[in-house]
């Protein structure tokens, strides 16, 4: 690597304005303007966390901070100052803010490499108004800050080759913060919310409470208190996909029984057993949302998948010889070798 390549770990928030392009298309004067003051809301607080902007190119912005609890408090307080001005619903710029704790290469004043990639598509992932946030991110700022986080599953952005954990921030209202159960309800993966609706970009929100109110024990953290700071809800995206699952489960176990009827009749050497295991994979694939609940690496639970499938159909095929060791250790030594080059990443 050339010598004259700095890198360093920091903190990087990515902003940018949906709905700008309608917006500029309704009225140009208008909606420069209404970008001038949004930038100046995040130059204020981006300031205030003792942070800086590296880039303002077209209607984002990309900042860095030294702490990641200052950046992810910054972030809280430009969407509420957003939210609490006054606005016309043609012109209304409603940010999508996305947070990473990453390396990055510094050129200048500029800051480049894939931890801004991954900030830069968070945001993109985010909702108008809305803040996502890494598994970096919500590593450092559990239990220190006086916001709802939701776990959001593991997530593919474009261009990036393995999975990332996301995670979103909903703001407290006003009254939770008056209840000591409701200042921080921090939600790790047991069974993946759905993603909660991003804070309504342009309704008044109030002001931050002050860092005291959202100091808790690590035991409150993580039970979600009864309180509108964590509504308990059904993750209908996880519904949707159990009833899927169900209904494709009788859909082969219809098809199952029709073939293994057929092998009997026929009076032939029984081969129901291969598409019985097909379909099993495919249910097994499709359902593993469902029984990992984000506790487990969806790419372990694979490997156990497939390994399962070539050792039975080794089983099925017997003839000797245990080839099935062959493709279980390739699909082993391919994961930690892509175990190994993410670390190596980071």
């Amino acid at each position: 690597m050339p010598s004259d390549i700095q890198r360093k770990l920091t903190t990087i928030l990515a902003a940018d304005a949906a709905g700008y392009s309608r917006v500029m298309e309704a009225n140009e004067v208008e909606g420069l303007r209404a970008l001038k003051a949004a930038r100046a809301v995040f130059k204020k607080f981006i300031a205030r966390h003792h942070g800086r902007i590296a880039n303002t190119a077209g209607d984002g912005l990309i900042a860095e901070f030294p702490s990641v609890v200052e950046a992810v408090q910054c972030a809280i307080e430009v969407q509420r100052e957003l939210g609490d001005q006054p606005f016309d619903a043609d012109l209304a710029l409603n940010f999508r803010i996305g947070i990473h704790l990453g390396d990055v290469m510094i050129d200048g004043e500029d800051l480049l490499g894939e931890g801004v990639n991954l900030a830069a598509r968070l945001q993109t992932m985010a909702e108008p108004g809305g803040i996502l946030i890494s598994r970096q991110v919500y590593d450092q700022v559990r239990g220190k800050l006086s916001v709802s986080i939701d776990y959001l599953g593991e997530k593919h952005p474009r261009n990036f080759t393995e999975g990332v954990e996301v995670y979103g921030i909903s703001i407290v209202d006003g009254d939770d913060l008056d209840n000591a159960d409701a200042r921080v309800v921090l939600r790790e993966p047991g069974r993946a919310k759905a993603p909660k609706a991003a804070p309504a970009p342009r309704h008044p929100m109030p002001q931050t409470a002050p860092p005291e109110a959202a100091q808790h024990s690590a035991a409150q953290t993580e039970a979600p208190a009864p309180s509108k700071a964590a509504p308990r809800h059904s993750d209908s995206a996880l519904d949707k996909l159990e009833d899927s699952v169900k209904q494709r489960a009788k859909q082969f176990g219809l098809i199952f029984a029709g073939l293994f009827l057929i092998d009997i009749f026929t009076g032939r050497p029984m081969r129901v057993q291969f598409p019985g295991l097909a379909m099993a994979v495919i249910l097994a694939l499709q359902a593993m949302p469902l029984w990992t609940e984000g506790r487990i690496s969806r790419a372990y639970m694979r490997i156990v998948v497939m390994s399962g499938a070539a050792i039975l159909i080794n089983l099925f095929t017997w003839s000797g010889t245990f080839w099935a060791i062959w493709p279980v250790g390739g699909l082993i030594f391919a994961e930690l070798m892509r175990r190994t080059s993410r670390k190596r990443r980071q």
